[in-house]
């Protein structure tokens, strides 16, 4: 079994992001970029279940720029065996990302694709369900266990109730959230390893996929500064507050 493993190259999640002067976006000059980590939680689960000889290789895509090469190193070092790089300066957005993959899932063949169910730069939720749309394959989200037998997917979710199981059959997209497992160190051994492994440079027009842009980003903010907190002096002032000032209750 083959899997399709794409992974986006974002912000450091341990930076804070910083918003040009202008208001017209993010700064990225001189800022730790590295993989999206529920990118990292779905590389690891397609590691896990080739080490269980569920799928025997692992494809990892990427759409970016060139240094994405490094973010697909990273998951060339924990385990995947081949990659591809579709090359673009453009901001791609996620149903670009969806035709593009799907394009990818066509040449390749895959049993499964499994992604992050959001990047944590845009936190769009969109690419995953959208790629099963137009593939028009079965999808699990937000899985937080995945079990894979007989031709079918066993996915536990996260919904809002609570954990729901449901079971797909294969071909099928399938989205990580965060409990679904650890992402593993990558060695030095296998660092090194991972700069052997082929990277297949692509452009989005050897796909035949136009990068439209449908959406205008008007303005950039940071969050407003959180004001400080007081002490009440009883449970009935707090009420009070919460009632008259806060509006909460």
């Amino acid at each position: 079994m083959k899997v399709l493993v794409p992974v986006k190259r974002v912000i450091d999640y341990n930076v804070k992001a910083r918003v040009k002067p202008d208001g017209s976006g993010v700064d990225l000059a001189n800022v730790k970029m590295s993989m999206n980590p529920f990118g990292e939680i779905a590389v690891e689960e397609a590691v896990r279940l080739k080490e269980k000889g569920v799928v025997n290789e692992i494809v990892v895509v990427s759409i970016g720029p060139s240094q994405a090469q490094e973010t697909i190193r990273t998951a060339l070092a924990m385990g995947a065996d081949r990659g591809i790089l579709i090359q673009t300066e453009e901001t791609v957005e996620p149903l670009s990302v969806a035709k593009l993959l799907k394009a990818v899932v066509n040449e390749e063949n895959p049993e499964i694709a499994i992604l992050g169910k959001q990047a944590i730069d845009d936190d769009a939720n969109q690419t995953g369900q959208m790629l099963a749309a137009l593939l028009d394959w079965p999808q699990g989200t937000f899985a937080s266990k995945l079990d894979i037998a007989d031709g079918k997917a066993e996915v536990m979710r996260e919904v809002d109730g609570g954990l729901q199981t449901i079971s797909v059959e294969l071909p099928a997209v399938i989205t990580t959230d965060l409990r679904l497992n650890e992402p593993r160190y990558a060695s030095l051994p296998n660092i090194m390893k991972a700069k052997r492994k082929p990277i297949d440079i692509k452009t989005p027009d050897d796909y035949g996929v136009s990068l439209d842009v449908r959406l205008e980003q008007t303005n950039v903010a940071e969050p407003p500064k959180r004001e400080a907190g007081i002490i009440v002096e009883s449970v009935a002032e707090l009420v009070e507050k919460l009632k008259n000032q806060a509006g909460v209750i």
